[in-house]
């Protein structure tokens, strides 16, 4: 009988290299969102998984954006893993780099120093999709006779709010499955089995034009009435969260870890039951010279449990009339409310066994006070968590890196969670 836990795991440590490698070359696609143009990125991607005798199904959101499925059939059986069906899922994009002078390197040079490896994309996500991919890979040129069907998707679109990646995906039917990892960054010992919802609006206000020169005794500014609006609406953060009864106890966990483990923690694990407030962006006036006419402000509210989105909308129309502007206020973008996946759900326990085995240490699942693609798998009904490499002060910073440490333990993690998941036919794998 093949121990196929240890068969796989030494694989990984023999071919660490050509893991890291794989990383590199991902990080040196310039898949930047906005513009978003996953062609180059995912002919590799699709070239690479040929190579370990993998198939990949390509579904064309637009000419420039592709949504890839790579699928390794199940064995069948009678074990409990046959009626599985595991997605593995990532993206492809990453956020634009930005100033580049801002940078101590290269963004897109996939290059490892210091025991990091560096580039834009290093912590959101290709050092954790490289994992995905790597492990997928592996398990299918090692012959692993999977009792259940693994399954890759690799989506184009995520950073700009995911329209074209996984909802496209799911609500098409183009995959299903009974349980997903995605490769987001997370703590190394701790992956995020739930986020906040999220609520990103806009306002514009009216105001009346005329000569600079004559403020404030002529002309209305719309900048000054949207300032006011700017300050009135820091009290969404004061609204109650009515916190259901079965998610205090991971609240209050995903606090304690807040505080003993990120940085800021001992003011920022506040914001897992309050609803937060960032003014995005700002757009008014057409010269210096002339009193605005026109402002429109974008808002990012995160959700937590508790707090119905459409509430924060409601509210912050009050906080503006309140103020004295009367606008309309408009969704956009991430809308939804704050979800996650119980700690009793296999493919939940399954995950964090496997980062205790692979690391030796402890490990549990917290909640994320950002937003990402779970919300859409469990809107399917398919439970999901998310588990990745990263430097978590770098994501979406200047100088982005990921330890080399986390990646090859991330590619462990992913492969035992298949084994543990789907079983195997014949070998052992617990």
């Amino acid at each position: 009988m093949i121990d196929w836990k240890a068969k796989v795991l030494e694989a990984i440590d023999e071919q660490q290299d050509e893991l890291l490698e794989l990383c590199s070359r991902l990080i040196q696609f310039p898949s930047e969102n906005p513009e978003g143009d996953s062609r180059e990125i995912s002919a590799f991607i699709i070239n690479y998984l040929k190579e370990a005798g993998i198939g990949t199904e390509v579904h064309l959101a637009t000419d420039t954006m592709l949504n890839l499925v790579s699928t390794l059939e199940g064995k069948g059986g009678t074990g409990a893993g046959a009626d599985r069906k595991l997605i593995f899922c990532g993206h492809t994009d990453v956020v634009p780099a930005g100033d580049r002078s801002r940078w101590d390197f290269d963004p897109f040079c996939g290059e490892i120093k210091d025991g990091y490896m560096l580039g834009r994309g290093a912590s959101d996500m290709k050092a954790g999709l490289a994992g995905l991919i790597f492990a997928t890979a592996l398990l299918a040129k090692l012959g692993v006779p999977l009792s259940g069907e693994l399954a890759l998707l690799i989506v184009p679109d995520e950073e700009t709010g995911g329209h074209l990646g996984v909802p496209w995906v799911l609500e098409r039917g183009l995959i299903t499955g009974t349980a997903a990892v995605i490769a987001e960054p997370s703590g190394p010992q701790n992956p995020t089995i739930g986020q906040k919802g999220s609520c990103w609006f806009e306002f514009t206000v009216e105001g009346t034009p005329g000569h600079g020169s004559l403020q404030p005794i002529v002309g209305d500014s719309a900048i000054v009435k949207a300032a006011k609006g700017i300050e009135a609406l820091q009290r969404l953060w004061d609204i109650k969260a009515d916190l259901p009864e079965e998610v205090k106890e991971i609240i209050r966990i995903s606090q304690e870890y807040v505080k003993e483990r990120e940085e800021y923690g001992d003011t920022a694990y506040q914001v897992f039951d309050h609803v937060t407030v960032n003014i995005g962006t700002i757009q008014g006036g057409t010269k210096v010279n002339v009193v605005a006419d026109r402002c429109t402000i974008q808002v990012d509210s995160r959700v937590p449990f508790g707090v119905d989105y459409r509430t924060v909308l409601e509210r912050a129309s009050s906080l503006l009339l309140e103020a004295g502007i009367e606008s309309e206020v408009k969704g956009f973008g991430f809308q939804g409310n704050a979800n996650w996946t119980s700690t009793e759900e296999p493919i939940v326990s399954d995950l964090v066994e496997s980062i205790s085995e692979v690391s030796g240490e402890d490990a549990y699942g917290v909640l994320q006070w950002a937003s990402s693609d779970a919300r859409h798998f469990r809107t399917h009904q398919i439970p999901v968590l998310q588990y990745g490499p990263a430097e978590l002060s770098t994501i979406h910073n200047f100088n982005e890196k990921a330890p080399v440490w986390q990646i090859i333990q991330s590619a462990k993690v992913y492969a035992l969670t298949a084994l543990k998941y789907l079983g195997v036919e014949g070998g052992q794998h617990n």
